[in-house]
């Protein structure tokens, strides 16, 4: 063979990659124009971004597409691993636009959404809803992609077959090991459409009082009172209980338990109660009460109610109310604080 004419395929392959590249180029070029038409309606709201950031992914699954298909399989070694390169760069890249388009649904999704987690029940729900899913889905794409990679090599591929006929007890070495993850992905999933808890909901886990940050799919993240995190796993939710103050409406009402003597002029005390409770600006003006909901040998107890709009005010209201009785008893009826009387017989 003569030199031009080893010279001849390499000169077609570099005017096939021109010209998927110059096809690429041309095509997204068409693509943006029509599109930045189209968004001009009703649909701008979700093509404009879908165009941002989905354009670097589709150029190259449009070039490296172009380029797989249009280089023929010569039978020198440059060309076939060039067309498999193509080929993996093309999985990659599928890959890649369908994750950024699923980051711009869910996005443009919430864009959509009021930002305000505490009044509405529904916006928690689909914020809660949204995020594992696109998640899962992301995690599914990925796993495809690495698959369909995988099976492009021949070695790869005839070592996995082996495995899954011969090999059992790796596999189930294998699903063992995986049983925890997906055990969790599944709960995630579960959670997130079985309507026990939500974004911004207030939860009550193990004594522990705080609101949900963010739902995932293997776990629960809940910031605490006092701004620390508490991550669960999502199989807590699904085997154990727990409190959730929030799960019909974002108003939550807080109680206040204290003891007190046997003597103690109740009505007197539901006086200061309704007056700590009506200058409180955290009160919504829902309802208060003040009740004896138990007595002991030595003291009663006396528990006030009075509701607020979410459970951080709730939180500091209680405290509020619980400092300011304190206060009363000790400062105007320090007779009606717990005591302990012993009877002396001759």
């Amino acid at each position: 063979m003569t030199p031009c004419d080893g010279e001849r395929p390499l000169m077609r392959t570099a005017l096939i990659v021109l010209a998927a590249l110059a096809a690429a180029v041309l095509v997204d070029l068409v693509a943006g124009v029509l599109m930045r038409r189209v968004a001009r309606g009703r649909y701008r709201w979700l093509l404009e971004p879908l165009r941002d950031a989905c354009r670097r992914p589709a150029a190259a699954v449009l070039l490296f597409g172009a380029l797989h298909y249009a280089l023929p399989p010569g039978p020198a070694d440059w060309q076939r691993h060039l067309r498999h390169a193509s080929l993996l760069v093309l999985i990659a890249a599928s890959a890649w636009l369908l994750i950024r388009t699923l980051s711009v649904i869910e996005t443009v999704s919430f864009s959509k959404l009021p930002s305000d987690l505490v009044t509405s029940r529904r916006i928690r729900r689909a914020r809660t809803q949204i995020r594992p899913v696109r998640r899962l889905t992301v995690a599914v794409v990925t796993i495809v992609a690495i698959g369909l990679i995988l099976i492009t090599f021949r070695p790869v591929r005839l070592f996995g077959i082996s495995v899954l006929t011969s090999a059992g007890v790796v596999g189930a070495l294998i699903g063992l090991s995986a049983r925890t993850a997906l055990g969790n992905a599944f709960a995630g999933v579960q959670v997130a459409f079985a309507d026990g808890l939500h974004v911004g909901d207030v939860l009550v886990v193990d004594g522990e009082w705080g609101r949900v940050e963010e739902v995932k799919l293997t776990n629960v993240v809940i910031r605490l009172w006092d701004e620390r995190m508490l991550i669960l796993p999502t199989t807590y939710f699904t085997e154990r209980p727990f409190q959730n103050w929030t799960r019909n409406e974002s108003r939550v009402v807080g109680k206040v338990q204290i003891h007190v003597d046997h003597t103690t002029d109740l009505d007197d005390l539901r006086r200061e109660a309704r007056r700590l409770v009506e200058s409180s600006p955290l009160w919504d003006r829902g309802q208060w009460v003040l009740q004896m909901v138990d007595s002991t040998p030595q003291t009663v107890v006396v528990q006030v109610q009075a509701s607020a709009a979410d459970g951080a005010s709730a939180w500091d209201l209680r405290c509020d109310l619980r400092e300011g009785l304190v206060r009363y008893l000790r400062d105007s009826h320090p007779q009606w604080l717990p005591r302990t009387r012993n009877q002396y017989q001759p």
